[in-house]
């Protein structure tokens, strides 16, 4: 197979190209958090059942990751304009059906439609970059499609509040259509091609697009559903449960089916030699790493920023914004130092290593009397480190295959890094409810201890849950929990007259004020040490991700336009 000289594209081209580029990319990011932040209303509209209200994010999931390998390959195919055009429409198809949508059942399923559609998003934007700007010059660039991942996490909350208290959740979905619709117009207008020349037809991988499924889709839905305790009401099952067991079960066969598939096809949606190109291997897997500490940095905070240090449940969606201020900065600015010095490893690396100091700042120092102003300093070292990771990792990986195959190498990067998210999710889950549950149990015990057993019940918090818009349910309301108490102790009082009695009553009612004071320090207690363990145990991933960084070859970035070249060893 050969490739053709890349094309000259002009300085408008280029900016048409990337403007409907980001805006594409824009929509997949603010959907996520937009639905998150209008999830209890909609839960609450449609009647969803409180089984299948973590199939809203579940259906989404799978949809999308199963799908970015395809995408790649195929944009490599077709070309980025062609698959761009086809992903957005999919993706505003499933919006206005899920604006439009009026039971559970149908909502979920258009999730998926959503989903199928935003992995195409996810996987051109970097591939696109890729095609107009050379690797020296593509850092920069691909800083700031990553820094639209951070700024949807501060606006999405902010404008699915605001669009789902005036004008209805519906419009969570409906405000895509108009966004779309402009980026489709710049793409199908002024977008050139993007599409290398092959000198063969390809032949479309659908044994491997079969395979591929049969491996993923029950692998996510495994991650995605296990749980070390399943409480009534809940979606999930046990670890160790045959359900589950059943789906890793199945997911095995599919990986070694599609391996297998992949090996013997002519034209593969992966091509399995790429990962004798060690600097492609190990990129994958640093990025699989470093992918499975990032949403378990970010999902656990709220959490601990409604339960511990206060902050009202209203404005949970924006504790993390100070993180993400710091990926963004960081973002942008090691785009700028690789498109400088012409070098990445060494920039990666130093991310690592500052993530990891914040990962041990977050496990060590996080206390029941840390302050919002405490946390928030520590959020931005860690949003620093977890910047440059996307984009820094994303260009290794292409600039280590050939230009021919630079989608495929941006889907299998993308892929790992989201695979990566999902399993490190799942252990970190595992790890806090595991710990949280342990230290609810031992601090309410100390903290009911002697405290008359009709009261204890009312202490009890309840299952805690770290299901999408969780965070915005304080765990423990001790306000409310008094006032029942008060309203208690005032009807007893009015039915007694002696004076002895009622004092009695009132020793009794400040004995039980003082109780609920020590079940909720022993709740930020319990809520404290599970975050912390969770952070103690990203310090090994963002360590184990540091160590395959090191092991990864550096390539020299080109500095003028891509050539046709085989991988480097």
């Amino acid at each position: 197979m050969t490739t053709a000289p890349p094309q000259e594209l002009t300085r408008d081209q280029k900016i048409y190209s990337m403007l409907g580029t980001l805006l594409g990319l824009l929509l997949a990011a603010l959907d996520q958090t937009i639905v998150a932040t209008a999830g209890p209303v909609i839960q609450k509209d449609l009647k969803i059942e409180p089984s299948l209200y973590v199939w809203l994010t579940t259906a989404y999931l799978v949809a999308s990751t199963v799908l970015v390998p395809i995408y790649g390959k195929l944009s490599d195919i077709y070309g980025r304009r062609r698959i761009l055009v086809v992903a957005i429409s999919v993706f505003l198809l499933g919006s206005l059906l899920c604006g439009l949508a009026q039971t559970p059942l149908q909502l979920i399923l258009f999730r998926a439609v959503q989903g199928a559609g935003s992995a195409g998003l996810f996987t051109s934007a970097f591939a696109v970059v890729a095609d107009l700007f050379p690797p020296q010059e593509r850092g920069k660039y691909q800083g700031l499609f990553g820094a639209v991942f951070g700024l949807s996490s501060v606006f999405g909350p902010l404008v699915g509040g605001f669009l789902t208290d005036t004008v209805g959740w519906h419009w969570c979905f409906f405000v895509n259509l108009p966004i779309g619709a402009f980026a489709l117009l710049l793409i199908a207008t002024r977008m050139p091609p993007l599409k290398q020349a092959r000198a063969t037809n390809p032949a479309i991988d659908f044994a491997g697009a079969a395979t591929l499924s049969v491996a993923v889709v029950p692998l996510l839905l495994a991650l995605s559903l296990g749980k070390t305790t399943v409480h009534p009401g809940e979606t999930g099952f046990l670890w160790d449960s045959w359900q589950l067991l059943t789906m890793f079960g199945i997911a095995v066969v599919g990986i070694l089916l599609f391996i297998t598939v992949e090996l013997r096809a002519a034209d593969p949606i992966l091509d399995m030699r790429l990962f004798g190109n060690r600097a492609f291997a190990l990129g994958n897997l640093a990025a699989f790493v470093a992918g499975g500490s990032f949403l378990g940095a970010i999902v656990f905070l709220p959490l601990f920023m409604v339960n511990v240090v206060g902050l009202s449940a209203t404005s949970s969606g924006l504790t993390t914004t100070p993180l993400t201020l710091g990926m963004v900065a960081a973002n942008i600015s090691s785009g700028q130092l690789v498109s400088r010095v012409g070098r990445y490893k060494a920039i990666i690396l130093a991310s690592l290593a500052v993530l990891v100091g914040g990962f041990v700042l977050m496990g060590f120092t996080l206390s029941p009397d840390s302050t919002q102003l405490s946390v928030s300093w520590k959020m931005v070292i860690v949003g620093v480190g977890l910047g440059p990771s996307i984009p820094l990792f994303t260009l290794a990986l292409q600039n280590s295959v050939p230009p021919h195959q630079i989608g495929v190498a941006t889907a299998t990067g993308t892929f790992c890094r989201q695979l990566g998210a999902t399993v490190g999710i799942a252990v970190l889950g595992t790890v806090f409810a595991s710990s949280l549950a342990e230290g609810m149990k031992v601090h309410l015990a100390e903290a009911t201890q002697g405290a008359p057993a009709e009261f204890v019940s009312q202490f009890s918090p309840g299952a805690p849950s770290t299901e999408e818009g969780a965070a915005a349910r304080p765990a423990f309301d001790a306000a409310a929990v008094k006032a029942r108490i008060h309203a208690s102790f005032e009807a007893q009082r009015t039915r007694v007259a002696d004076t002895l009695q009622k004092q009695d009553l009132d020793t009794a009612e400040q004995q039980a004020m003082m109780t609920v004071d020590k079940v909720a320090r022993a709740l930020k207690q319990a809520f404290s040490d599970a975050v912390t363990d969770l952070y103690k145990v990203s310090i090994l991933i963002a360590l184990l991700a540091f160590l395959v960084t090191l092991a990864m070859p550096e390539l020299p970035l080109r500095a003028g336009p891509p050539a046709a070249r085989p991988p480097a060893e």
